[in-house]
């Protein structure tokens, strides 16, 4: 079965989806976008997600190109069309296409653009069981990564420079020596004594849907949380560290530039987590 993409308002076969030439987000990274996970045919922390979008677009004055019912209408419709019971919606809106110009075009509607495809799991069964290693590396981004930007090239050149490393995953560092988040995910340690530990939200970070929904189980299962900055020296020496992110949920990090964290296997703190957020996405987390 080919897969089916939605643009402007259009179901097309996925090789036939187009965009023109000089939309803005081609040619000027104008746009954001959300990658929504689907659990059992449902999308899972969607109202997160799409609050999320909302907030981006109004960051970048992008207008929003349908409504939020209209779009979760489409949404379901495209995981209907692509037959998907476990995988992910991928969400782009730019500015629109006109004439090439830095300043902001006028009368110009946004583009609209989505697509799904499955996923055999969320993160694999062997990189749950073991642990995935990260690799360090500095924070070369722009000052506004709270907004979910369709400029990525920093994040690709990490991932790569992960990838020739045999990492799963980058670690970015700001100049003052502290992780903000990975490549595609939010960073966390635990403590020696069992505590929580991500940066806190700001313009460093993305604020991401897994993760608020990560503290508000982790919270309620009883387990202390201090949102505040970390260094690699902390996460290399404490109990345990992981990865959240929609398409890989919670994932265990046993190794952060070559050194063991830990015991060097994925700890309980992690496993309770990630065993929390299936139980919710497949609950009331999902709808």
């Amino acid at each position: 079965m080919s897969r089916i993409a939605y643009v402007n308002g259009r179901y097309l076969p996925h090789a036939e989806a187009r965009v023109h030439i000089e939309d803005r987000g081609f040619q000027f990274a104008d746009g954001v976008y959300e990658v929504v996970a689907v659990m059992a045919g449902r999308l899972v922390d969607e109202a997160g997600h799409l609050d999320r979008l909302e907030r981006s677009l109004r960051e970048l004055s992008i207008a929003e190109p349908v409504s939020r019912r209209v779009l979760q209408l489409v949404m379901r419709e495209l995981i209907r069309r692509n037959r998907i019971r476990d995988g992910i919606v991928y969400m782009q809106v730019t500015r629109g296409t006109a004439a090439r110009d830095f300043r902001f075009p006028k009368g110009v509607r946004p583009t609209l653009v989505l697509t799904a495809k499955r996923l055999a799991n969320f993160g694999t069964p062997e990189a749950v069981a073991s642990g995935v290693a990260v690799v360090s590396m500095p924070d070369i981004r722009w000052l506004r990564r709270d907004i979910k930007s369709v400029a990525l090239l920093a994040q690709a050149l990490g991932k790569q420079r992960a990838a020739e490393a045999g990492a799963y995953e980058g670690w970015q560092v700001a100049e003052d020596g502290t992780v903000t988040e990975g490549c595609s995910s939010n960073s966390w340690i635990v403590t020696g004594k069992g505590t929580l530990v991500t940066r806190e939200p700001s313009t460093m970070i993305l604020n991401g849907v897994t993760r608020l929904s990560l503290l508000r189980l982790a919270r309620g299962m009883g387990i202390p949380v201090e949102e505040r900055p970390f260094t690699i020296a902390e996460a290399q020496g404490a109990a345990e560290a992981f990865m959240s992110a929609a398409t890989a949920l919670v994932l265990p990090v046993t190794r952060i530039d070559g050194a063991a964290v830990g015991s060097g296997r994925p700890g309980p703190v992690t496993l309770r987590l990630r065993e929390a957020y299936l139980a919710y996405a497949n609950a009331e987390g999902a709808s």
